[in-house]
């Protein structure tokens, strides 16, 4: 996979000022303010680079306010890092291909995984099945 590479400027000039601040800078959109998206068959894609990372048929309703999915599209387009920011010990995940800020992990999902990857919503794009 080819790693996409952006300067501060050409990220800021692409993206929202609320998607440049969570995907670039490591932030959080306020629960249940992004759409939910459509239920019908698709991929969730970067918003910053466009690499699928989400399938509409791993998506769950949390109830956390953010899109839950309890697994990634292809395990190799999302990363891991820790994250021990605001005093807690969290797992992020990121695009492989541009290290956009998605999320993070939890182990309290569905079966088969047991996973809640909880994504910020303005981190990703729906693209329908077509």
């Amino acid at each position: 996979m080819e790693k996409i590479v952006k300067t501060e400027e050409e990220w800021r000039n692409q993206l929202s000022d609320l998607a440049y601040k969570v995907t670039r800078k490591h932030g959080t959109e306020r629960a249940f303010t992004h759409d939910n998206f459509p239920k019908q068959p698709g991929t969730y894609a970067c918003v910053c680079c466009g690499a699928p990372v989400f399938d509409q048929a791993h998506k769950f309703d949390s109830g956390t306010g953010w899109p839950s999915f309890y697994q990634p599209k292809e395990s190799e387009m999302v990363g891991e890092s820790s994250d021990n920011s605001w005093f807690m010990k969290r797992t992020e995940v990121h695009c492989a291909r541009c290290d956009a800020h998605l999320g993070h992990v939890f182990p309290d999902g569905p079966a088969p995984t047991g996973l809640r990857y909880c994504i910020n919503g303005v981190a990703l794009d729906f693209k329908p099945q077509d």
